[in-house]
């Protein structure tokens, strides 16, 4: 196994690594300077895009021109020939302290993503599902700070982190419509030296892959919510990941230049890097675009 460096851009926020099979393009966010990023596998061809906000998450909508956006203001689309961004929705205009924050999209083309409060200190954030026609329905909600979502391989279980609640939750999905019930506890992460669960990802075998932000972690939970493999991470501030690269076997791992509240410590000349972790003999699951 090998980390490497793959763009040293010192992201203020970095999250949000999403690999397009069908573009082979590397997408990843500032979330607090409001940039979309696009890469090669190899961090060559660099693109960035500017929104107007602080944003959570993307997704690549289903004919490649742009995407849908996760901004403190709502979900947006961004067009990324014209650099464009128009409102799609504001779930929660009467929260100003909210954002939108990561989000993924299931097997149907629905982008799921949860607000958080961005002081970090009540569970005043939602979990909401947008719909290829642009509706949003509400699945949860009493949320501190939304994180994580991904799904089993067959699409039937959906895993999700409030980070400050200690655990990762799962929940029976429905494919057909989009619902989600019977939440659980998947597994109960590892707090004792600061850390918490932020993004994550499911590799081909079902694995669920979680960012221990804080702590310098990259932890792969097994289907029973057993820890299976941790990677100490050459950061602390690790955020989110993903496999990409022509073969899926890349998990690439964003991170954080600078903690969003003070009382987090800060790293070194790394800080705010995006990495690519290879030789871990294990692949990933494309991810589906938006749209029906």
């Amino acid at each position: 196994m090998k980390i490497d460096i793959v763009v040293d851009v010192k992201t203020t926020l970095g999250e949000g690594p999403l690999w397009d099979v069908e573009q082979q393009r590397l997408y990843w966010i500032d979330s607090f300077d409001g940039r979309v990023f696009r890469a090669t596998a190899d961090g060559r061809e660099i693109r960035a895009w500017d929104v107007p906000a602080k944003i959570g998450s993307i997704a690549i909508r289903k004919d490649g021109s742009g995407c849908v956006c996760s901004l403190a203001t709502g979900f947006h689309l961004l067009d990324f020939k014209t650099g464009d961004v128009t409102l799609i929705h504001d779930p929660e205009p009467d929260k100003p302290a909210n954002r939108i924050n990561d989000g993924k999209v299931d097997k149907r083309g629905r982008f799921v993503s949860g607000s958080m409060d961005t002081m970090e200190s009540g569970p005043n954030g939602a979990l909401y599902r947008l719909d290829p026609d642009f509706s949003v329905t509400k699945l949860d909600d009493g949320i501190i700070v939304s994180n994580g979502p991904c799904w089993s391989p067959d699409g039937r279980t959906f895993y999700f982190a409030d980070s400050w609640s200690g655990e990762i939750w799962a929940y029976d999905y429905d494919l057909d419509t989009g619902g989600v019930s019977n939440r659980r506890t998947f597994t109960k992460v590892d707090t004792s030296r600061g850390g918490a669960a932020d993004g994550a990802t499911v590799d081909a075998e079902g694995f669920v892959w979680s960012a221990l932000v804080y702590d310098g972690k990259m932890v792969r939970y097994a289907p029973d919510g057993s820890v299976d493999r941790i990677i100490e991470m050459p950061v602390k501030k690790v955020t989110s990941a993903m496999f990409g690269g022509p073969n899926l076997d890349i998990l690439y791992v964003t991170s954080m230049a600078k903690p969003p509240l003070p009382r987090f410590p800060g790293d070194g000349v790394m800080r705010g890097s995006l990495f690519a972790i290879t030789g871990l003999g294990i692949k990933g699951l494309p991810e589906p675009r938006f749209g029906a």
